[in-house]
């Protein structure tokens, strides 16, 4: 009886294990070509509006890649992930780096790639566990297999979040700035990308001296990956 119990539990395990690889492969091909509507962040801080009872408006509209300010997708990498082209999900260099910092005693760092935020950020919520990290390592995987370079920073660019309930690169600029997503300034990105860190927090129309430094030095690292030039590398 113990024996016939254990078999069909591990059938079950089994096939609940390939549904869900099955599933997450299907939504990930979907999402190559598909425009994003929306994410499991977004619906988590809906979520979490309820709860607290108090109400929170999503803004959020997808815009193409040929609409996204290039400027924008410059500040981007040079503020998260300056590897981005070369890296096949995981940034190695950054992690030893990371690893080595956080040994010796210095501040906490990371080094999550572009890859990672855009799986987690999609499929994912928020918080740190084992179990979010070894599923951000699956779609992270996933992401990185069957979608090109271009598509993953197009959709991170359109489903991050950028102050409460404002999500993607066409809301935050009309949120800070009053400008579409295309019609953002090298200045303007950099102060967006300088805010992803703590983008609840932090003010890319007022920045304060920290922002305002990280920005500066967001269009340092831009001209130093080559600027338009680099794009051409995704």
């Amino acid at each position: 009886m113990i024996r016939a119990w254990g078999r069909w539990l591990w059938g079950w395990l089994w096939r609940t294990l390939l549904g869900f690889m099955l599933l997450s492969v299907l939504l990930v091909l979907l999402f190559r070509q598909a425009p994003v509507f929306g994410s499991m962040v977004m619906v988590e801080r809906k979520v979490q509006s309820w709860i607290a009872r108090e109400p929170i408006d999503i803004r959020h509209r997808w815009r193409p890649w040929g609409e996204l300010s290039d400027h924008a997708k410059l500040a981007v990498i040079a503020a998260e992930d300056q590897r981005f082209p070369e890296h096949r999900g995981f940034d190695l260099v950054e992690m030893r780096r990371a690893w080595e910092s956080n040994r010796a005693g210095g501040s906490l760092r990371g080094a999550s790639t572009l890859t990672q935020q855009t799986a987690k950020n999609l499929f994912l919520w928020t918080g740190r566990s084992w179990a979010r990290k070894g599923l951000e390592t699956w779609f992270t995987l996933l992401i990185e297999a069957l979608w090109p370079k271009q598509r993953i920073l197009e959709v991170y660019l359109n489903i991050v979040e950028w102050d409460s309930g404002v999500f993607g690169l066409e809301a935050a600029a009309q949120h800070y700035f009053g400008v579409t997503a295309g019609q953002l300034n090298a200045v303007q990105a950099s102060r967006l990308a300088a805010i992803l860190p703590n983008p609840r927090a932090w003010d890319a129309a007022r920045p304060g001296p920290h922002v305002e430094r990280r920005s500066t030095w967001i269009r340092q690292q831009v001209n130093n990956l080559g600027g338009a030039a680099y794009l051409e590398r995704l």
